[in-house]
């Protein structure tokens, strides 16, 4: 029997919702529509569609994945964030909305400045500063990260988004000194591996077996990153100007210390949408030699 795209949407719909899926009528969308090469913002013609056997295989395919705990970005190889489509693989963690504050709070502060320079540490996919430079005409971003997968993948998000211009992705580990001449920055930014060592036993199945280790490992108590970021690179901050982290939902307070502790002042701690205390911010004003 000949299948429309509308009646493969419905089955792996109901594949999904009797799986428990959170998101049965999302993930069905989104497999359905990627799978028959179909424009998902048109399912009102989904149902005048045919469909060979072929596809129609190959979508139900995608469910098993999906249904065995496959993450449906990884499966997609994209994802949407703050309005703009990322590709992802393996080798970064998949966007979330509980960035997007903090994203929202980078572009805030770089509308501020006049061509401002942006550090990007621990970019991943390079969501945030992509999305930085994409809003902010004028900004130059620097995006770090010691994974060479994840750098290739900034680097064609950004070719793609069309701020490759205004965009370096540099390999170096923010666990140790920042390469020499990198200059200085009017926005540090960076969402680190934060995740602790008790955390990691009880990660989500999907999380646990399919997103990179070492980009959510982040030390025994989580806050190893935040640490060498703030003694290490903290001295590439102009006076005035301020860092930005996101942080797990128990580690606001220990963040913020750290900041403190590294001569930052002005520091806050603000929530995400879900009301958690999620970002945490300070600015520089001592540090007036970027060799000190």
């Amino acid at each position: 029997m000949t299948k429309t795209i509308n009646d493969v949407y419905m089955e792996l719909f109901h594949r999904l919702k009797e799986a428990d899926d959170p998101q049965p009528s999302l993930s069905a969308r989104e497999l359905t529509a990627y799978a028959c090469k179909a424009d998902k913002n048109k399912t009102g013609e989904w149902g005048h569609l045919y469909l060979d056997d072929a596809t129609v295989d190959y979508a139900h395919l995608l469910c098993d994945k999906c249904l065995d705990g496959e993450p449906l970005a990884y499966i997609l190889g994209e994802w949407d964030f703050y309005g703009l489509t990322f590709l992802v693989d393996k080798n970064v963690l998949i966007p979330r909305a509980d960035t997007e504050p903090l994203c929202e709070m980078v572009i805030e502060q770089a509308k501020k400045k006049v061509s401002p320079r942006i550090l990007d540490l621990c970019c991943g996919s390079g969501c945030i500063g992509i999305a930085a430079a994409h809003t902010v005409k004028d900004a130059h971003v620097t995006a770090v990260d010691n994974s060479e997968g994840a750098l290739r993948i900034t680097r064609e998000n950004a070719r793609r988004l069309g701020v490759q211009n205004r965009l370096i992705a540099m390999n170096a580990d923010v666990r140790f000194r920042p390469p020499v001449n990198m200059g200085q920055y009017d926005i540090i930014v960076s969402n680190p591996p934060y995740v602790t060592r008790a955390e990691m036993r009880e990660l989500d199945r999907s999380v646990y077996h399919y997103e990179p280790h070492e980009a959510l490992y982040g030390g025994v108590d989580g806050l190893d990153f935040y640490r060498s970021i703030c003694s290490k690179w903290g001295s590439l901050l102009v006076t005035g100007g301020i860092i930005l982290f996101e942080c797990g939902w128990q580690q606001a307070n220990d963040v913020a210390a750290i900041l403190e502790e590294n001569r930052f002042a002005g520091i806050g701690i603000t929530e995400d949408l879900a009301g958690v205390p999620r970002i945490v911010y300070g600015y520089n004003t001592e540090i007036d030699d970027p060799l000190e």
